[in-house]
């Protein structure tokens, strides 16, 4: 009940965030179903339906991290003074927060269901003259727990999630220091944090799934990267491999941010550079993991284009459908940390302000931070793609 009293009393951009999970959740849901369906209506092909399930876990597992990004930036979950003399301490708002996702997660279930029945027609007839009718498994008999548990997925595993972050986030600073000239000289510029300890494990990841894709390939007859649009199904393995190439660029992308920070600082910085080097390296395990899972992404998209560029397209309705969301979900993961990241830094910034620093400094130092990862992510996504698209394509 508070959670739902929070939410109607929240921002409107707050609710757009939640109602962009519970449009995520819905799609997911919905390609869930169309797995079940299919299984339903097509018994004799278990290994294709098996594989349409596994290529589920993709957007799946982007939904579940762009709600976990929404509930770290939602204010309802900020400690403040006063919360815990009212038994909302922290682990009280990672339970809140849990269930503020779980509901808007559970809409979406319900609204992917309604949809799926409807192009099923075992609401009002078949829609469209039954043009979804063999995607969905129309006619097939539908098993009731199974799609009920299919639909818990989302809710549960972002739930979980989110108050997992919640409970291991650092606190987050809830005011600004009484008087900025009081500041030590090494306290008015943010201090440099730790390096993150993952990027030879992400190189590692990376290098391996790089591996196996090419080990995919070997061999292989007809097209070696079919999509699960239509009755075909990708190789296990390439999912296997695309599957640890994302986990290494995201377990690497900390790293990889810190490194750009280090070397924003390099060579005798001025005022600018040093600034925008040390957030840099403060907001590495922030923003780097979400970067990398981006970079990723954007590597598939470039590899399939290098697939399927000059040839027939075999992306059907579900595989676009699926592309949308990952697409989407990782991007909007991206931007929500990046917000979470300005609001972790707004009590510097005023500081900063306060201490006679231009505004202008301030501008400069994000242009710069925002052109040196593009510098720096921008030919890793390309290599990537390249290396992951030669096994493919030879």
């Amino acid at each position: 009940m508070l959670a739902l009293r929070l939410a109607r009393g929240s921002h409107p951009l707050v609710l757009m965030r939640r109602l962009l999970v519970a449009a995520a959740s819905a799609g997911v849901g919905f390609l869930l179903l169309c797995t079940l369906g299919y299984a339903s209506g097509h018994p004799a092909h278990s290994a294709g339906s098996v594989l349409r399930l596994l290529w589920c876990f993709v957007p799946l597992a982007a939904t579940v991290q762009f709600a976990v990004a929404v509930a770290r930036t939602d204010p309802s979950t900020r400690p403040r003074a006063g919360l815990s003399a009212v038994g909302l301490g922290p682990v009280r708002l990672s339970v809140l927060a849990a269930v503020s996702t779980a509901v808007s997660c559970t809409l979406g279930s319900m609204v992917a269901l309604l949809f799926f029945l409807h192009l099923r027609g075992d609401l009002s007839g078949l829609p469209f003259d039954g043009a979804a009718a063999g995607l969905l498994g129309a006619g097939a008999p539908l098993p009731l727990a199974a799609a009920l548990v299919l639909l818990t997925l989302v809710p549960a595993a972002a739930a979980t999630a989110s108050a997992m972050a919640l409970r291991t986030a650092p606190p987050r600073a809830t005011g600004a220091p009484e008087d900025a000239d009081d500041l030590l000289p090494e306290e008015q510029i943010p201090a440099p944090a730790a390096p993150p300890a993952g990027l030879p494990w992400g190189v590692a990841l990376t290098a391996a799934g790089l591996a196996v894709e090419a080990y995919a390939n070997r061999g292989s007859t007809g097209s070696a990267f079919p999509l699960p649009g239509k009755l075909d199904s990708t190789p296990a393995w390439v999912l296997v491999g695309w599957t640890l190439t994302a986990i290494g660029l995201a377990t690497a992308g900390p790293g990889l941010t810190y490194l750009c920070g280090r070397l924003l600082q390099a060579v005798r910085p001025g005022a600018v550079r040093l600034l925008a080097g040390r957030v840099l390296m403060n907001e590495a395990r922030r923003i780097g993991r979400p970067l990398g899972v981006v970079c990723a992404v954007l590597s598939a998209v470039i590899a399939a284009f290098a697939l399927y560029g000059t040839g027939p397209r075999p992306f059907g309705p579900l595989t676009a459908l699926g592309a949308v969301l990952v697409i989407g979900c990782t991007t909007a993961t991206l931007l929500t940390s990046a917000l979470e990241a300005r609001q972790a830094r707004a009590e510097t910034a005023r500081a900063l302000l306060r201490l006679g620093a231009p505004a202008s400094a301030l501008r400069a130092a994000t242009a710069l931070r925002a052109a040196a990862l593009l510098l720096l992510f921008a030919p890793l996504t390309w290599a990537i793609a390249e290396l992951a698209a030669l096994p493919l394509t030879a």
